[in-house]
């Protein structure tokens, strides 16, 4: 059974992996590797009863991340369509490419922190189309948005799927996580970045859209109204978390329907035509819905390794042979550059449980930073990554070239940062 399910296991991951390679999506892939696992983990058990609370278990815990990730990207998605993003990026003026590297990179930084790295990333490559129009300064910038969007997505309990995983599984605190990782995430991004701004000098030249007058679709208030309302609750999340001891996805999902509300009032005098482009309806239509079913078949393929006992075995495996703690989660973050984070996070909450280590353990804080800026290595490596690879046709091997040997410096650069600071403060 349990080679059976690692061979489907490692098939799974291959299609995942050569996604463009097959032209299959990967969330077609990761579900049906999902499902297979546990088909034939219930078929070799003969307590089926056993195997289906298992299942029932494993999808309670996976409900909390999958509902999250849904609000929270149809927030984002609605800001985006009141056109929130542009009072942020329409107020960036400087032309100087050393000091427009370290803008771009320092709002990269922290609003990746707030948001998302995936929906930073977005923001910020449309930004830059913007500013320049020189390709290959362009490449440069975008390579720095990825370093800056994963490193800013690491030390905040919602700014990378990875650190909301450890976050909801209780793995971590959201105020302990910010306080611990946000110096280690800074080296990790400055390091680089004074590398590049070496590189670059001048000042860029502006597209022509960018300098061109363009008419609002919305009013600045409205625009404002759900700016700042969907970041605010974006923020008070980890808060309302705290001060209930409910699960983010409830705090999310209690702030999205408030966000309802407040695009309803906002809209209500208009036509059915000019509400429906603003609605959460069309929000929910135009989110990416394949990323959601993609965790869900990742996580119940985790789920299935878990159950059968085949990840406490490997953990074991892992102590016994490398036995340094430290080591182990570097590996694991420089795997996630050509394995997705998000199923080696998950397989790691199988792995070491928290009877072993404790929420706030070192072991889950540095798992937090090495998972979630380890894909930076590489441009397929995170979610970032993959984006800026699409929106700016950033060929592989150039970003291995050019940005790889950054990132890496950044990494191992926090890295340090991290096991000094703990030292220290013992």
């Amino acid at each position: 059974m349990a080679g059976t399910i690692i061979l489907i296991f490692i098939i799974g991951y291959a299609a995942i992996a050569l996604e463009h390679k097959i032209k299959l999506n990967k969330a077609a892939s990761a579900l049906i590797t999902g499902v297979l696992c546990w088909v034939v983990y219930i078929l070799f058990m003969s307590d089926k009863q056993l195997i289906n609370e298992q299942l029932t278990e494993h999808l309670g815990e996976l409900s909390g991340i999958l509902f999250f990730l849904l609000s929270a990207m149809t927030i984002v998605e609605l800001i985006d369509s009141h056109d929130g993003f542009n009072l942020v990026t329409e107020r960036i003026t400087q032309t100087n490419k050393k000091k427009l590297i370290w803008i771009v990179g320092f709002l990269t930084f922290f609003l990746s922190a707030i948001l998302d790295n995936l929906t930073t990333t977005i923001v910020m490559i449309s930004l830059l189309r913007k500013l320049i129009s020189d390709k290959n300064d362009r490449l440069f910038f975008a390579g720095t948005v990825v370093i800056a969007a994963n490193a800013g997505g690491a030390w905040s309990p919602i700014g990378d799927v990875t650190t909301t995983m450890l976050w909801i599984g209780g793995q971590i605190s959201a105020f302990r996580i910010i306080i611990k990782l946000i110096i280690p995430s800074l080296f990790c991004l400055v390091i680089p970045l004074i590398f590049i701004s070496f590189r670059l000098k001048g000042k860029v030249t502006a597209t022509e859209t960018a300098n061109s007058t363009q008419t609002p679709t919305l009013p600045k208030r409205q625009q404002k109204i759900v700016l700042f309302s969907g970041i605010f609750i974006l923020v008070l999340v980890p808060v309302f978390k705290t001060l209930t001891g409910l699960p983010p996805y409830m705090g999310i999902l209690l702030g999205l329907g408030i966000l309802w509300i407040i695009t309803e009032i906002i809209h209500r005098t208009k036509t059915e035509v000019v509400k429906s482009k603003y609605s959460v309806i069309s929000a929910l239509r135009r989110i990416d819905t394949s990323t959601i079913l993609f965790f869900l078949g990742i996580l119940i393929a985790i789920a299935a390794l878990q159950s059968t006992g085949m990840l406490m075995k490997l953990a074991m495996t892992m102590t016994h042979t490398i036995g340094n703690e430290s080591i182990i989660v570097i590996l694991i973050g420089l795997i996630s550059s050509i394995i997705d984070n998000v199923p080696l996070v998950a397989a790691a909450q199988g792995m070491y449980d928290l009877g072993q280590y404790p929420q706030d353990h070192y072991f889950w804080e540095f798992l937090a930073y090495c998972a979630g800026t380890g894909g930076s290595a590489l441009i397929i490596g995170s979610a970032a990554g993959v984006a800026a690879m699409g929106m700016e046709k950033i060929n592989f091997f150039w970003y291995l070239k050019k940005i790889s040997w950054l990132a890496l410096i950044g990494f191992f650069s926090g890295a340090g940062v991290y096991i000094l600071q703990d030292i220290i403060l013992k």
